[in-house]
């Protein structure tokens, strides 16, 4: 995969694991992403950072593209909490919390 998505796929991953259907129902984030049931359960936070990798993908082989690139490169940014997340230093009523107050479907 090229650099300029590594940012998107973070931040989708990250949402993955902070989202009732990982945390709650023990789903893995691909089942969330694949099952269209729990894919409808997913906050729109979430789905959003789905979108924003989906076309960052898609602009990778866009041939308009080819000269000015598709994206900045990767940041970084977000390493750290991805790094974090994976190993599984969190708290989860906290990060549940935090997602829930950023989706607008359910509150």
């Amino acid at each position: 995969m090229g650099a300029s998505c590594k940012d998107e796929r973070m931040l989708l991953a990250i949402c993955l694991q902070k989202s009732p259907c990982v945390l709650l129902e023990r789903n893995t984030p691909s089942e969330c992403l694949k099952n269209t049931e729990l894919r409808k359960e997913l906050p729109e936070l979430c789905i959003a950072h789905l979108k924003t990798f989906l076309d960052c993908r898609k602009g990778m082989i866009d041939r308009s593209k080819r000269l000015t690139g598709n994206a900045p490169l990767s940041s970084g940014k977000h390493d750290e909490e991805y790094k974090r997340m994976c190993e599984g230093n969190f708290n989860a009523k906290i990060e549940l919390e935090n997602v829930t107050k950023m989706d607008t479907k359910r509150g």
